[in-house]
């Protein structure tokens, strides 16, 4: 079973990828399912108006952001009704299923509720990207904070999320701040060992999940994402459900790394990874030998 299960198309904002393109390039490369996991991430970006959301249906292609234009999540009925065409078009091809990736605060689970409730979703990944509206990517976060003080702020929050919010599938590349202090050789899991605990005992306990996020290679870190550590403690405490994404937001992400990193998994001691079909996962073995 070759599927990917974090893939970001032109209706992401950091994405210029066709979306039928994604599908065709999918096939090309032999697999069999793929999720799409555009991005949303209340706070720090706003929805399409829906009278522009209409307009824009007939165009299929998502309207390109200019610069100094404010940053939007994806386009909701634009996006579902791609993806239903392209389902129906290449049915006997590939399984096409509906995600999204939240990008949930503590502030903003109102609004993930609603979107949740409003779409039908067979999958959802839970990524902390933002604290406090403050972004990762940029160091809005991290300025003024030791590397300490950033993890246990980002692993609270984290928790405080998965314990508050129930509408989502998988936890989505759980140590994700490492890809911005690559170079501090600050140990994320060692120093913070009790509130991953933590957070991965919930999981367990709402019957979620974890991903295996395979961009942790092309970002050139020197351990998975999430560390192998946090691997192992999972499946130790009980953890079954676990996905196998790239992150991908170009055709040379699209599906990397994710058949080179199931031996890894078999190694660690897990048996199978999951697909989703309307939220419920749908075990498969990593290996038939």
């Amino acid at each position: 079973m070759f599927c990917d299960y974090h893939v970001h198309s032109c209706f992401s904002d950091d994405s210029s990828y066709p979306t039928e393109k994604v599908v065709k390039d999918a096939i090309a490369a032999g697999m069999e399912e793929i999720c799409f996991t555009e991005h949303v991430d209340y706070g720090v970006k706003t929805d399409w108006p829906a009278e522009e959301s209409r307009r824009s249906v007939l165009g299929r292609l998502p309207v390109p952001v200019l610069p100094g234009q404010e940053v939007k999540n994806a386009d909701y009925p634009r996006y579902f009704a791609e993806l239903d065409r392209l389902s129906r078009l290449y049915k006997d091809k590939i399984r096409i299923k509906k995600g999204l990736e939240f990008g949930v605060q503590t502030h903003t689970i109102p609004a993930f509720t609603k979107l949740f409730l409003d779409w039908p979703l067979d999958f959802v990944i839970l990524s902390i990207h933002q604290v406090g509206d403050l972004e990762f990517w940029d160091g809005g976060f991290q300025k003024g904070r030791s590397d300490r003080e950033c993890y246990e702020a980002y692993y609270r929050e984290m928790l405080d999320v998965v314990s508050a919010f129930p509408y989502y599938s998988v936890l989505g590349h759980m140590d994700l701040l490492k890809r911005y202090d690559s170079h501090s050789g600050y140990d994320g899991f060692s120093n913070h060992r009790d509130q991953i605990e933590q957070i991965l005992r919930r999981v367990i306990a709402d019957g979620k999940g974890i991903e295996l996020n395979t961009s942790s290679v092309r970002y050139g870190l020197d351990s998975l994402m999430p560390d192998r550590r946090i691997l192992e403690m999972y499946r130790e405490l009980g953890g079954r459900i676990l996905t196998i994404g790239s992150d991908s937001h170009k055709k040379e992400h699209l599906g990397a790394y994710i058949k080179e990193m199931k031996p890894i998994l078999s190694e660690i001691g897990f048996k199978e990874f999951c697909t989703f079909t309307k939220m419920e996962p749908e075990f498969h073995p990593l290996s038939r030998l």
